[in-house]
């Protein structure tokens, strides 16, 4: 690894201002899991990283609105998301999805922010915020805005973030009726990276689906929600004719790939798979017909 200079500022004004975007040897570093390994590798060569990790506890809490608006620093560990009471009351899907996320070392210290910024489509939060409907605050030197995470990720290791924007919170909206479930399929331990992941999220009266979300992560070169499957779903019973005619669309519309965890076909065959059996938990997590 090439020697690099440290540098750790204070506020976020400061660390917004030292992020040059002319210059690619400059990066800012959250919790550096997937960074220094890069690095290691000779992916990355940058001549100075800026610490983020003492801008302070704002952009570490875990807040609960009354309503049950759950709002996280984006500098939050994975493991205090895991832990946190605030989050397994009103999004469990995110404490359930941890316990494969990786491994304890690696949620100790990579955080939230980190890993939604890095763009990797293999990871397996992404895909279950976008079913939760979770945003992104994101701060820059002019101003801030906010953006869905599903708008977030652009491509392969792509997000749509100035090369000197910050993400500063996410925040997810009040669940209600939904209830979200999150399979993952992975060709080496259960913590690996996933050949596939499947996100999904619905609200169902009875056996009629009213509303829906579906995501396809992994398999694809980005985190991406199936607009189509979903609009097979929405106004329908909720039954395995329904759910396979479901995946079936979802097949149709995901733009899969082949990587070293599966070849596309292979990737397809878990799709329609896969997406069954989320819809199939996702229903009986919301009191629908068993």
């Amino acid at each position: 690894m090439t020697p690099f200079e440290l540098v750790e500022p204070v506020s976020l004004k400061e660390a917004i201002a030292l992020i040059d975007p002319d210059d690619p040897e400059v990066r800012p570093i959250a919790g550096g899991t997937a960074l220094m390994l890069m690095m290691k590798a000779g992916v990355f060569r940058p001549r100075r990283l800026v610490s983020l990790r003492k801008l302070g506890d704002a952009f570490t809490r875990i807040a609960a609105a009354p309503s049950g608006e759950l709002t996280i620093g984006a500098l939050t560990p994975m493991s205090t998301v895991e832990y946190s009471p605030d989050v397994l009351r009103h999004a469990p899907v995110i404490g359930r999805t941890m316990l494969r996320l990786s491994n304890v070392r690696v949620r100790n210290v990579a955080t939230v922010g980190g890993a939604l910024a890095h763009g990797d489509p293999h990871m397996d939060l992404p895909p279950v915020l976008i079913a939760l409907g979770a945003t992104v605050k994101i701060a820059g030197l002019a101003a801030e805005r906010s953006l869905a995470v599903e708008d977030l990720l652009i491509g392969y290791y792509e997000t749509a973030l100035a090369k000197n924007e910050l993400i500063t919170e996410i925040r997810i909206p009040v669940q209600g009726a939904a209830r979200t479930v999150y399979f993952k399929v992975t060709a080496g331990t259960a913590d690996d990276w996933p050949a596939l992941g499947v996100a999904v999220s619905l609200v169902a009266e009875g056996s009629n689906v009213k509303s829906a979300r579906i995501v396809v992560s992994a398999a694809t070169s980005k985190a991406t929600r199936l607009i189509a499957a979903e609009k097979a779903l929405i106004g329908k019973t909720a039954d395995d004719k329904t759910f396979k005619s479901v995946a079936d669309a979802a097949v149709e519309e995901a733009d899969i790939i082949a990587d070293l965890r599966g070849s596309a076909s292979y990737k397809r065959e878990l799709l329609r798979v896969y997406a069954v059996r989320a819809l199939r938990a996702a229903v009986q997590q919301s009191g629908g017909p068993h």
